[in-house]
């Protein structure tokens, strides 16, 4: 994986890990005991239930512990703000169509295209990260390629 989070990211990580481990494997072996107290459990619905559950909560554990294992981490506190890099914001332009949007370079944590809350990890972050006012910059995407320019840092 080896994603790029910061110390805030990786914190939200750690609480749900702990939250998942303890409480919510407790609510679910709770959930299968009664479950099976109702009798034969290959044909108890609430029992398959619970043991899908589990297997869903396992799952995104293993997912949280190999974000966590394998996170770079990133500095979001000392940050040159002539220059595009993690949460930054700027107003840039697509040169091909002549669109302005307003992007907000984020982790994948923090990702919401609708909001172009693009991430440092996508083919336009990457291409943006450490550019500065009146840089034009080739994105590389899957497809097409078109040119950006960074018009503002706001």
């Amino acid at each position: 994986m080896n994603n790029k989070l910061t110390e805030e990211n990786i914190k939200k990580l750690k609480e749900e890990l702990e939250y998942r481990m303890t409480v919510k494997r407790a609510e679910i072996a709770k959930e299968k005991l009664v479950a099976a107290a109702h009798g034969d459990r290959s044909e108890n619905a609430e029992y398959k239930e619970a043991c899908a559950n589990y297997r869903e909560n396992d799952n995104r554990i293993q997912y949280l512990l190999t974000m966590i294992s394998t996170a770079t981490l990133i500095d979001d506190k000392n940050i040159d703000n002539s220059i595009l890099g993690i949460n930054s914001k700027a107003r840039i332009k697509f040169i091909e169509n002549e669109y302005e949007a307003i992007v907000t370079l984020v982790t994948t944590m923090d990702v919401d295209p609708e909001n172009m809350r693009i991430s440092i990890e996508s083919d336009l972050g990457k291409a943006l990260s450490g550019k500065k006012v009146g840089d034009k910059v080739e994105v590389d995407a899957p497809g097409e390629k078109y040119t950006v320019e960074v018009l503002e840092i706001l």
